[in-house]
């Protein structure tokens, strides 16, 4: 029990484990804002996972990269446009929303519009049910059915 607790507890922290000794920055602050930085800049390997996060040796670049910058005094401002410069929108968990990055920000709309607009034309085109049955029987399921119900009161 104490080791599958102290696995799950391990697979929690093994994120923070991306980021290795030698690239933390002796001064908390500048500390502190490169992993905020980092948090939004996607590893450009992995694709959905923060620099912070990866292993991939790119995301050290990158991370490397975010604290020498902010060591010769870039704002945080600056470090985004010089990857955006480097690497596109793509870079950014949130790309700005401009021309270039419509489709990335509408294109998940355009997709469910346009499956909604399927569905619904597909059960326009069903043959519909009659909205009332006939439930009426007739004189002879009526005798039929007297049978069936002395048949069982005998039973």
């Amino acid at each position: 029990m104490i080791r599958a607790c102290l696995f799950a507890l391990a697979l929690l922290a093994s994120p923070a484990f991306a980021v290795e000794p030698d690239e933390v920055l002796s001064d908390p602050a500048l500390e502190e804002r490169a992993r905020a930085i980092s948090a939004n800049v996607r590893c450009v390997v992995c694709q959905n996972e923060p620099i912070d996060s990866s292993n991939a040796g790119v995301a050290r670049d990158l991370r490397v990269l975010i604290r020498e910058r902010l060591v010769t005094g870039d704002t945080d401002q600056e470090i985004y446009d010089f990857l955006v410069l480097r690497y596109g929108d793509f870079v950014l968990f949130k790309p700005p929303f401009k021309p270039s990055t419509y489709a990335l920000w509408l294109g998940p709309f355009a997709i469910l519009f346009i499956g909604g607009l399927a569905v619904a034309i597909s059960l326009s085109r069903r043959p519909r049910r009659p909205a009332t049955k006939d439930t009426h029987l007739s004189a002879e399921e009526e005798t039929e059915l007297a049978k069936l119900m002395e048949e069982d009161k005998s039973l």
